[in-house]
């Protein structure tokens, strides 16, 4: 399984090490990764396999979000389900 993770906010040192850290912390592993930076505003997405997932899905996902909120981004978890689901519509 999979999940797409987005963070963006306005830009400043250390994001996507942040980001990173938290996946790894709980077994998320980044499968891709796509960033940039418009003006003074920061943009990622990644694709992370929880296939070694060491927490719940929803754990996960308020712990990253939390860690995010912590440094002033805002970090969405959406499992891979909402868009097979969306794609049946």
């Amino acid at each position: 399984m999979k999940a797409v993770v987005t963070v963006t906010g306005k830009d400043k040192v250390g994001i996507i090490a942040m980001a990173s850290a938290e996946c790894a912390k709980y077994g998320a592993n980044i499968e891709d990764i796509s960033q940039t930076v418009l003006n003074e505003y920061f943009a990622m997405i990644m694709l992370v396999s929880l296939e070694s997932l060491k927490v719940d899905f929803s754990a996960f996902a308020e712990a990253i979000t939390n860690a995010g909120r912590e440094v002033g981004v805002d970090i969405r978890v959406m499992h891979e389900d909402i868009f097979n689901t969306m794609h049946r519509i």
